[in-house]
């Protein structure tokens, strides 16, 4: 298996595991799982955690746009490439963020 092989893959299997976590996400927010409690102070820790739930939801959607857009790249054959600088984003930064659009230096900038 080539290199771009093994990377669609990955990211593909990343995107498939942050939407199954955003489905479930979705889920315990709407309260499909149980009903909201009648204690208002259960209340009140059930809308907390809500809120904690939108904000990862909203990081996980954010995260899929970028895979989404990373797999772009590849198609297009500009996956790796720094969009700032254009040049080689290193193998290494990609294999710990493979959906990064910049390289180390330009991400510091």
């Amino acid at each position: 298996m080539s290199l771009m092989q093994a990377t669609i893959n990955h990211l593909t299997e990343l995107k498939l595991e942050l939407s199954n976590r955003a489905k479930a996400i979705n889920a315990d927010i709407h309260h499909k799982k149980e009903p909201v409690e009648k204690d208002f102070a259960e209340q009140v820790t059930q809308r907390e955690n809500d809120d904690v739930l939108n904000a990862i939801e909203e990081e996980t959607k954010q995260t899929i746009k970028l895979i989404d857009d990373a797999l772009k790249r590849i198609d297009a054959g500009t996956y790796g490439i720094c969009a700032v600088c254009g040049d080689k984003i290193p193998d290494a930064r990609l294999k710990a963020l493979p959906y990064v659009t910049t390289c180390i230096n330009c991400a510091q900038q």
